[in-house]
């Protein structure tokens, strides 16, 4: 498994102080350029070059007393006694939430070796009984050659029964293994809809429960990593329709002509209709984190749904500033580490599109749409295409009005 340099990251709090308004140095706008000190506007720390001439800039207010002081009645006092805020643009909304990720992005998304705490045990462990299988389903998957050959054999000669049997005999272990691969998924939803719960409930915030529960999160993100990988082996292998297909055709003859069918009882009519529908999907293990995130958004009517939108926005933020930022990037030890960020990065964007009333897209959004998608196009193009797509046709959101012109021509 791939790795973080053990060398702590340091520079985080210069890097987010970078982009806070309160600790910059220097003229930052035209009400800190008329006078020293803190602005009461937009907390602008200013030394300027001239204190004597900024002094002067601002004369002194002169004092009223008795009765020359006015008195100021209904709503004139709060016009006077407190100025306006300034409207933070969605821009500055996400610089803002990445301050606020600034601790736990020190936890290095791509550490693994994260140990559970008391209170994290018991998910954790339910959790590592399905994330050990995952390694051994993509292996299985990415060795699935298909029955091709003997399916189109047994097709152009539909009279000779040794062919059609040898098809028979070759398809149905194999679809035995696209079995174990779909019930795999069943598991998979039920592990991250436990995760969910440990990281979204009360009272602690989803960026509190991200520090506190570190082996969760780690685990979330390792779900998001085999998902994508799935997919993107699955898109690339027709062999696994083409096989199922013919099964399921078979296997409705054989019914038709009351031939008793081998491995029936494997598979049965119920459980390949499910199959059908999951490998129907072009990229079905994400398709079906979808569904179980959007289920267990509805089904906590009670939880805040920020609670999970802002756990997901976080997790891509984090992703987005490790990969975009030379300093954390460097202490990669491997690419794989980069993918790793890369495919947690696209998970999350797209179960947050799903699950949030206007998606990933929009100008409210949490997620900065546009510096993740640059992330992607930055990388070699052979090694994101499949993160591309999965954003263009997968997504829930990208083609609605609010979507701006800019991030769909990015997509194109």
């Amino acid at each position: 498994m791939s790795t973080l340099s053990p060398t702590p990251l340091r520079g985080v709090s210069s890097f987010y102080s970078y982009f806070s308004p309160g600790t910059r140095r220097g003229r930052c706008c035209c009400c800190c350029r008329r006078g020293g000190g803190r602005s009461r506007t937009c907390g602008g720390d200013v030394r300027p070059a001239n204190p004597e001439t900024a002094a002067a800039a601002v004369p002194e207010a002169p004092r009223l007393r008795g009765s020359e002081a006015p008195r100021l009645r209904g709503s004139e006092a709060p016009a006077l006694q407190r100025p306006r805020s300034p409207r933070r643009s969605p821009g500055r909304q996400i610089e803002g939430q990445e301050q606020n990720h600034q601790h736990w992005l020190k936890l290095s998304f791509s550490r693994r070796d994260a140990q559970p705490t008391e209170s994290e045990k018991e998910i954790y462990n339910q959790v590592n009984v399905v994330l050990k299988d995952a390694e051994g389903i993509l292996e299985d998957l990415q060795s699935y050659r298909g029955a091709g050959h003997e399916i189109r054999e047994a097709i152009q000669h539909p009279a000779d029964e040794k062919l059609q049997e040898k098809a028979w005999g070759a398809v149905v272990p194999l679809v035995g293994k696209l079995k174990t691969f779909y019930e795999f998924s069943q598991r998979l939803e039920a592990a991250l809809r436990g995760l969910l719960g440990a990281l979204t409930s009360t009272p602690y915030s989803p960026t509190q429960h991200l520090e506190r529960e570190q082996a969760l999160a780690k685990q979330f993100a390792e779900i998001l990593h085999f998902t994508l990988r799935f997919d993107e082996l699955k898109m690339t292998n027709p062999a696994i329709q083409n096989d199922f297909s013919y099964y399921r055709r078979t296997l409705s003859r054989m019914r038709i002509n009351n031939v008793p069918a081998e491995g029936e009882n494997e598979v049965n009519n119920e459980l390949a209709n499910r199959m059908s529908l999951f490998y129907a999907e072009a990229t079905p293990m994400l398709k079906t984190l979808s569904d179980a995130t959007t289920k267990f958004v509805s089904e906590n009517k009670n939880l805040p749904i920020e609670n999970t939108t802002d756990c997901l926005s976080t997790m891509a933020s984090v992703c987005r500033v490790m990969l975009e930022t030379p300093e954390y990037r460097s202490r990669f030890t491997n690419e794989e580490t980069v993918s790793f960020c890369l495919r947690v990065m696209v998970g999350v964007i797209i179960l947050y599109d799903h699950v949030h009333p206007v998606g990933a897209f929009a100008k409210t959004s949490k997620i900065d749409m546009k510096g993740c998608i640059k992330v992607l196009k930055d990388q070699p193009p052979n090694s994101v295409e499949g993160l591309l797509n999965a954003l263009r046709y997968t997504t829930k959101h990208l083609n609605d009005e609010t979507t701006s012109k800019q991030i769909k021509s990015m997509l194109q």
